[in-house]
């Protein structure tokens, strides 16, 4: 009740104290979403991110802020307390990604290299300053969720911590050699459920963009991945092919350094996704995770088959169970 009433305080001070206020689907976070409609303003987005659960909106100002500045389309900051834990943000509407092209799969092409063209304005832009680098050590230990969760609570033969240390060298060293660097903005969950279609906006600007909080200084490889290798949606070969291609060309890279850089990020990305989604099942009580996780086990297999990552799938191959009817059950039952 009393963070309630901070929050309508917060509101009270503001032009939208008298809206009316709907709550709207979140995210994998602690976070909390309202629509605020008014009849003289129009709508906004409340965002209510509680400190006490670890929630920070500074990092969310920071980089909108920096994004806005380079012409893209994140949300503008209309009002913030950030001690508080609450901004007031614009809103960009409904048409995600995921539920366009779930209306019309024939838009996928149009819309993807409308992502890239927003990606390569951030990935050319200089990086805002003071971002933590993601990089071969911090990715690592991301990577390890896959052994101390999915690992944990999807295989028959618990893996042990000879097992984790040698998925830790395994992934170290592929990052480490095949990895361009840390070099970019990476805004880290850049896939279709966070992109909004802004089709009434011109250029890189008809992609909205949210949930980049957590961006960091990265591989230019990653947010290729995580929008290609999408956890939630397939996306066409044709599409990723063309994509991947553009990419390379617009930002000169050469194809096949590439090529390993973005199969050693995407499996990074899939193994931690692999232990992340256990976990918000497990731990946090949000069941629907582990039926993503056949896509994601999908993409990581896809991932190993590249020759630059034979010996990361050597070590996975016998750690990690595949995401079977069986195991995904035994995840759910597993929730405390």
């Amino acid at each position: 009740m009393q963070r309630t009433d901070e929050i309508s305080a917060f509101l009270a001070r503001t032009k939208w104290a008298s809206a009316e206020r709907r709550t709207i689907a979140g995210d994998a976070s602690n976070r909390r979403y309202e629509r605020l409609t008014d009849k003289d303003h129009g709508t906004a987005i409340l965002m209510d991110a509680p400190p006490m659960k670890g929630e920070d909106v500074r990092p969310f100002v920071k980089i909108a802020n920096h994004l806005l500045s380079i012409g893209l389309s994140a949300p503008k900051i209309y009002d913030a307390d950030e001690s508080l834990g609450v901004l007031l943000i614009e809103d960009l509407g409904d048409a995600l990604y995921a539920r366009v092209l779930a209306k019309d799969d024939t838009a996928e092409m149009d819309l993807y290299q409308c992502a890239i063209d927003a990606l390569l304005v951030a990935h050319k832009a200089a990086p805002p300053q003071n971002l933590s680098p993601y990089d071969a050590d911090a990715m690592t230990e991301t990577a390890l969720l896959s052994v101390d969760w999915y690992g944990a609570y999807g295989a028959e033969k618990v893996p042990t911590g000879q097992d984790r240390a040698a998925l830790q060298q395994s992934v170290y060293q592929t990052l480490t050699e095949h990895m361009i660097g840390p070099t970019v903005l990476t805004q880290r969950d850049y896939h279709a459920e966070n992109l909004i279609w802004l089709p009434d906006r011109d250029g890189p600007a008809r992609v909205g963009l949210l949930d980049f909080q957590d961006a960091m200084l990265g591989d230019p490889a990653y947010d290729l991945a995580s929008l290609l290798k999408d956890a939630r949606r397939d996306v066409s070969r044709e599409v990723q092919r063309a994509t991947l291609e553009r990419y390379c060309t617009e930002m000169n890279f050469e194809r096949d350094r590439f090529s390993a850089s973005y199969a050693a990020c995407s499996a990074q990305r899939n193994l931690r996704i692999l232990g992340v989604f256990t976990r918000l099942c497990v731990r946090d009580g949000k069941p629907h995770y582990p039926d993503l996780l056949p896509r994601v086990w999908r993409n990581l297999q896809s991932d190993l088959q590249h020759p630059a990552l034979r010996d990361l799938a050597k070590c996975v191959g016998p750690l990690l169970p595949n995401p079977s009817p069986d195991v995904i059950a035994k995840i759910k039952q597993s929730h405390v």
